[in-house]
């Protein structure tokens, strides 16, 4: 067996109804290579090594569930990765799904790790902790739409998937969890910059509830925050009105 570690964030799925409705998500796509992130107990991983005709790796940072998956699962031999998923670089040359029961606690650079790779990962299928799940999907004029909705979304078209009720995980965590699932945009909105997107986009939502103008004044000429929009508030601008401010940046 295996010991929980809360400094990992650690939650294991086992209930076997949200591991196939993942598995469900995942047999809509078409690929021939799949990354699992944070194997743990193996609840997903053994459903995953069953797929035919793929390159399957798997990340897990803790020696103690390396060990474990080694001997529970004999076919996972020479497929895991046994570093942080934070720190590695593509596994897989050319394009792979992202798949996993995600950290908690690393969720937020998780996420930004798929938009670094997005080149090569045109899916990702996950559980987050609900909020989290939520934040990702959220639509303009939501109260809990923010930073991390707004640079995934420019991306990547996100689909909540379902709720996990706590007792699908052992320990269950004091939070529910969220299954989302993100496909790569095909044609992502003009922008100036990536890099002056994302600091428009990270300005503007530090200080939420002041106006567009009040929040972002330093990054704009004074004739430009004149425009109307500027009198709205961060959470009511789509992805497609940042990107287009971000051509009247400084």
């Amino acid at each position: 067996m295996y010991i929980l570690k809360k400094s990992l964030g650690q939650h294991f799925l086992k209930d076997e109804n949200i591991c196939r409705k993942i598995i469900d998500a995942l047999q809509q796509e078409h690929y021939t290579q799949l990354l699992e992130v944070g194997s743990g107990g193996g609840a997903l991983t053994k459903y995953l090594l069953n797929i035919p005709g793929i390159n399957f790796k798997a990340v897990e940072l803790d020696d103690e569930k390396v060990q474990y998956l080694c001997s529970e699962f004999p076919a996972i031999e020479g497929k895991i990765i046994h570093k942080n998923f934070l720190d590695i670089d593509p596994p897989f040359e050319g394009s792979f799904i992202v798949v996993g029961n995600f950290p908690y606690n690393i969720s937020t650079q998780i996420l930004f790790k798929i938009l670094d790779w997005r080149a090569q990962v045109p899916v990702m299928i996950g559980m987050f902790q609900k909020e989290v799940a939520q934040r990702v999907a959220a639509p303009s004029g939501n109260k809990i739409y923010g930073v991390l909705s707004v640079l995934v979304q420019a991306f990547y078209s996100v689909e909540y998937l379902f709720d996990v009720s706590e007792q699908s995980f052992n320990p269950p965590p004091k939070v529910k969890s969220g299954g989302i699932k993100m496909r790569r945009k095909e044609n992502v909105e003009p922008m100036k910059s990536e890099k002056d997107f994302f600091r428009l986009v990270k300005t503007a939502f530090n200080q939420r509830r002041k106006t567009l103008r009040n929040a972002v004044r330093g990054l704009f000429d004074e004739p430009v925050l004149q425009e109307g929009i500027f009198n709205k508030r961060a959470e009511q601008l789509s992805v497609e009105e940042f990107a287009a401010i971000s051509f009247k940046m400084k």
